[in-house]
């Protein structure tokens, strides 16, 4: 959706740049993850005047079989931009095709996270900070603040976020 409206996009690629540059100013090339986080990184990179490229979560099964496309060379930084962080099973496939290129993540930058605890701890063990424009816990603040949901449906709401397995049954 956000692709859709001009001011939004605009915004979210200038906050997803200034984030990057706050955070990874040591990161030399952008990389968005297959394939949500392709456009946002392209926009992301511009902004920034940076070398970017994409990764898929597996290398293609055909032609080159690039896992990785666009330049990446040895040594280079790398902040991988991704859309939507649920489990981080789709940014973890990156991470693997960003260092079998030699290349080094030195972060992740996301619109959206679900904060399950599963993904953070994922990342604080693989070393990857991870910083996200805007998370579940502040969704569901703003959903009771805009009448979207009742305060007293608000405990149910963190319930699913801090234990997703074990709300679905």
């Amino acid at each position: 959706m956000v692709l859709s409206y001009p001011e939004v996009r605009s915004f979210v690629a200038t906050e997803l740049s200034n984030l990057v540059k706050e955070r990874f100013p040591q990161a030399n090339r952008l990389a968005g993850i297959a394939t949500a986080g392709i456009a946002h990184g392209a926009l992301a990179a511009d902004r920034m005047g940076i070398s970017y490229c994409y990764v898929r979560p597996e290398p293609k099964k055909h032609g080159l079989q690039n896992q990785v496309e666009g330049e990446m060379k040895p040594g280079d930084k790398v902040v991988l931009i991704e859309d939507l962080i649920s489990t981080g099973k789709s940014s973890f496939q990156a991470v693997e095709g960003v260092q079998k290129a030699g290349a080094e993540v030195v972060g992740l930058v996301a619109l959206f996270t679900y904060a399950f605890p599963e993904a953070y701890q994922r990342f604080a063990d693989a070393g990857i900070p991870v910083y996200t424009l805007s998370d579940f816990p502040t969704l569901a603040e703003v959903a009771v603040q805009e009448g979207m949901i009742e305060p007293s449906e608000l405990e149910e709401v963190r319930s699913f976020a801090k234990n997703p397995q074990a709300w679905r049954a």
